[in-house]
């Protein structure tokens, strides 16, 4: 099996989506609990818990994150998850009741596939699923993902999810999970566009595209150009060194680095790019230079396997169906 995110000790992943509906949810669980950062660069995002996530707020450990399809209305699959932890006797202890703390994020995944939207039972299905290896591609949150909307849906790509993990000398591991969704395309980090906008069966160059007065045109004065509320590109960093909640903020914000290594344009308004961090503390602290350098490093090859393991669906097609562009 290829490293993923959950060689990170602690933590578990699920997938449940529905194949005609194009539309799932991906959870990273963590029952024991772990410290959680976020940074949100996208201009339009659709989270829940996040306030929860900053350093000031009292909370220090979160149970899960979900990552849904279905824009907005996605978000209802977080309460599965919330209920399948609770069941499970996970959560924050209060003197009445056990409270999961779930943050979650959406992609917006409706361009393709019939009208629908992940709920609770999608949610907790995706938990019951969970285990220690991590399917990618067109799984999951990523049944329905695209890439490459300049042109709109019709010129698109499909989109997946990835995940990647590498290990320190001193052992401590570093994982990224994502799932790429993205208004821009996909590059390979030290190479061509794997996947993104298409003329016919040509993949174009979505930042030459951007250069013309054509399209510059177009945008003028607009929020209904193509492409507009397509998009988000979401991802979890995890670690299993010991780290605080600002560290683990610090720690997502280096790693959205990665997104810029391998999607381009990215954090665009149209999209809500949002990189959760955990950590489990199973190992001692390590310094959060050296987890966040890495962090950007596992998340642009996470990227790159979201592509890379995408099957052709919902009549788009893959990075597999076409040569790349240099």
């Amino acid at each position: 099996m290829p490293p993923a995110i959950t060689d990170v000790a602690g933590l578990l992943v699920g997938h449940a989506q529905n194949d005609e509906l194009l539309t799932g949810v991906t959870v990273v669980l963590t029952p024991e609990g772990a410290v959680g950062g976020v940074d949100v660069r996208g201009g339009a995002p659709g989270t829940r818990e996040t306030d929860l996530l900053d350093p000031t707020a009292m909370v220090q450990q979160v149970h899960a994150v979900a990552l849904c399809g279905g824009s907005a209305v996605g978000l209802a699959a977080a309460g599965g998850v919330v209920d399948w932890l609770r069941e499970h006797g996970h959560g924050f202890d209060t003197p009445f009741a056990r409270i999961p703390i779930v943050p979650g994020a959406v992609i917006f995944d409706l361009g393709i596939g019939q009208a629908g939207f992940p709920d609770a039972t999608m949610g907790r299905a995706a938990c019951e699923a969970a285990g220690n290896s991590v399917a990618e591609g067109c799984v999951g949150v990523g049944i329905g993902a695209t890439v490459g909307k300049v042109l709109g849906i019709g010129g698109a790509m499909k989109g997946g999810v990835g995940s990647w993990s590498e290990r320190l000398p001193d052992g401590t591991t570093v994982g990224a999970l994502v799932v790429v969704n993205a208004y821009g395309d996909v590059w390979a980090e030290h190479g061509p566009i794997l996947a993104g906008a298409r003329d016919e069966n040509q993949l174009v160059d979505t930042m030459q595209l951007l250069r013309q007065p054509a399209l510059q045109a177009a945008f003028r004065g607009s929020v209904s150009a193509k492409g507009v509320g397509q998009n988000t590109t979401l991802a979890v960093i995890a670690t299993d060194a010991t780290l605080t909640k600002a560290e683990a903020s610090k720690i997502a914000q280096m790693a959205q680095d990665g997104l810029a290594r391998t999607i381009r344009p990215v954090h665009t308004p149209f999209d809500g790019d949002t990189v959760f961090a955990l950590a489990t503390g199973k190992r001692p602290a390590q310094h959060p230079l050296i987890i966040g350098a890495l962090a950007a490093d596992v998340l642009a090859r996470a990227v790159e396997r979201a592509v890379q393991s995408a099957v052709g669906l919902g009549g788009l097609p893959a990075a597999r169906d076409l040569p790349p562009r240099e």
